[in-house]
């Protein structure tokens, strides 16, 4: 089972990557991050997932699949 500072430190992922946290938040996380070899992976994984999303949406997306994922679109 996870500890309290770990799933507050998960909440807080996506924020501390997005760098929006208030500076307090920001501290907590980072020593979280810095004493916790769990969360410390977590983060580098989900920093480089970051990283490979941004290039592949840098290649070309082919108009089949472009034409397969609107299809699969809901309405809202």
């Amino acid at each position: 089972m996870r500890c309290k500072e770990c799933l507050e430190c998960e909440e807080r992922m996506q924020p501390y990557l997005d760098r929006v946290l208030d500076r307090h938040e920001y501290e907590e996380a980072k020593l979280h991050l810095a004493s916790c070899r769990e969360c410390e992976r977590r983060y580098h994984f989900e920093e480089r997932l970051r990283v490979v999303i941004r290039q592949s949406a840098q290649v070309p997306m082919p108009v089949e699949l472009r034409e397969q994922l609107a299809a699969l679109r809901i309405a809202l």
